[in-house]
């Protein structure tokens, strides 16, 4: 598989496409006004504390107060016990933390919607090869590394070169690095830290001590492969820093980074531009005739599969199986296209071959394998949907992009005109009967008032002479469909 890195840069945004085969995978964007908090280590107080939920808000400076949890607080050997085994034998939140206190903090997620941030109190410091995390007492290495030869070689390298406390995850990028290379990252990692230390020591409430890389550092950090042919960068000053720090700490892949100085810009060269759009939008189009819908709300993500135009040529199962198998390899692109997470519900066409919901389920599997976010997959439930997560770090590529709209307040839909006219009919008749005026003068959208005066005519005369008064009306160019007024004479 063919992996290339599009990292593309303007004064104010950097955005990172991962490109394979030609077709893109991922986008990540990032503006100087907005950048993302995960990675970064705070100084914050505590402003309240939740017995009854076992966790606490923290003020880090933020516009809201973070979120804090006590099995974000446990120690790496407690963190895998029931959260009821450790509020009867072990501490609870009112034993760690006070209102008033300062504690240094970690952000694990970024503030999504109306929620706050999300924090952990367990430091871990990410390196190309390496994760350090104080608390840590072993070595551990990352699942996807699975020859047992290579497992060891790793940990034998990071275990004679340990120094300190404090312990260490191996990353799946560390396979076939020599040894050089992983005891750099271990020397990096422990000035990092060091330097974490001395800036506790002298923060107060608020201080940033420790600010994670910028994105486009944090891709050649986090996302090249060994599968990576090469990464673009389109700005030269980016480039050079880039370079300097692949040199310092990623010297084997110094090869693949090149400039790019093509006339034509990077992302329209590669269709992202194109794609960008289209993962904005409610509707994806399969290239069976089928589509899929997506429906992102605050508690989940709904995909409705559907056949569309797709009638097969053999029979309604086979052409079912069909839809179902290519809505799986999408719908894995998509989840990361537009970094949807949280709570995913998949409604895959029915299927009565159970042969064929294993497939599915296997297509879909094997489509996420290669994706950067944890995940899990259920079964097909007996409503014939499936349920899964996706681990929701940051914001969606819709909310990055785009605010709730104006006219519909995030529904999705707005009154019709001949809505709208039966309100105004209603407000009309509700004034006659409290106020004693000459007429009525109504305010409204140009569309309101043009169907008033058409096919709502006959009405309009209707209600003058039920009232006895006139009513006029007048077009307001800024009052979106559903606004009106209805002022007395």
């Amino acid at each position: 598989m063919s992996e290339e890195i599009l990292i593309n840069v303007s004064p104010r945004e950097t955005r990172v496409g991962i490109v394979e085969n030609g077709v893109l995978q991922e986008i990540l964007v990032e503006r100087a006004s907005k950048r993302g908090l995960v990675g970064n280590i705070y100084m914050g107080t505590v402003v309240r504390v939740l017995p009854g939920m076992q966790a606490a808000f923290v003020d880090m400076g933020l516009e809201r107060a973070a979120f804090l949890h006590i099995s974000d607080m446990l120690s790496v050997n407690e963190e895998y016990l029931q959260l009821s085994d450790v509020t009867e034998s072990h501490e609870t939140i009112t034993d760690l933390l006070k209102d008033g206190q300062k504690i240094a903090v970690q952000v694990i997620k970024d503030p999504i919607g109306s929620k706050g941030a999300r924090l952990t109190t367990r430091i871990s410091l990410p390196s190309r090869y390496l994760v350090f995390m104080p608390e840590f007492s072993h070595i551990g290495i990352s699942q996807r590394i699975e020859d047992e030869t290579e497992r060891e070689r790793l940990k034998k390298i990071v275990e004679q070169a340990f120094q300190g406390e404090g312990g260490y995850i191996i990353r799946t990028a560390a396979e076939s690095a020599n040894a050089q290379e992983i005891i750099a990252n271990q020397s990096y990692l422990m000035k990092m830290w060091e330097a974490i230390q001395r800036a506790q020591q002298q923060a107060k409430s608020g201080d940033i001590i420790h600010e994670d890389l910028p994105l486009y550092l944090r891709a050649l950090r986090d996302y090249i492969s060994t599968q990576t042919e090469r990464v673009l960068i389109d700005d030269s000053t980016t480039f050079e820093r880039s370079l300097s720090f692949i040199q310092d700490f990623i010297p084997t892949i110094t090869g693949k980074v090149e400039l790019y100085s093509g006339e034509r810009p990077l992302f329209d060269l590669y269709g992202i531009e194109d794609e960008i759009q289209k993962a904005l939008q409610r509707k994806v189009q399969l290239k069976s005739g089928g589509h899929l819908v997506f429906d992102q709300t605050e508690a989940m993500t709904t995909i409705d599969v559907n056949t569309g135009a797709f009638v097969g040529h053999r029979n309604l199962e086979e052409t079912i199986f069909k839809t179902n198998l290519e809505a799986a390899v999408t719908i894995a692109r998509q989840l990361r296209v537009r970094n949807l997470g949280g709570i995913i519900i998949l409604d895959f066409i029915d299927m009565t071959n159970d042969e064929h919901k294993r497939q599915v389920l296997r297509a879909l599997e094997k489509a996420l394998a290669r994706d950067h976010t944890k995940n899990s997959i259920s079964e097909v439930s007996a409503l014939g949907l499936v349920e899964m997560t996706r681990k929701r770090t940051r914001e969606s590529l819709e909310h990055v992009l785009c605010e709730t709209c104006s006219l519909c307040a995030g529904r999705g839909t707005i009154k019709t005109t001949e809505t709208v006219c039966h309100e105004i009919f209603r407000e009309v008749l509700r004034a006659a009967r409290a106020y004693d005026i000459k007429g009525y003068l109504v305010l409204a959208a140009q569309e309101v008032v043009d169907r008033m005066l058409d096919e709502e005519s006959t009405s309009v005369a209707q209600l003058e002479m039920q009232i006895g008064k006139s009513i006029k009306f007048q077009v307001e160019s800024l009052y979106t469909q559903e606004q009106f007024d209805v002022v007395l004479m």
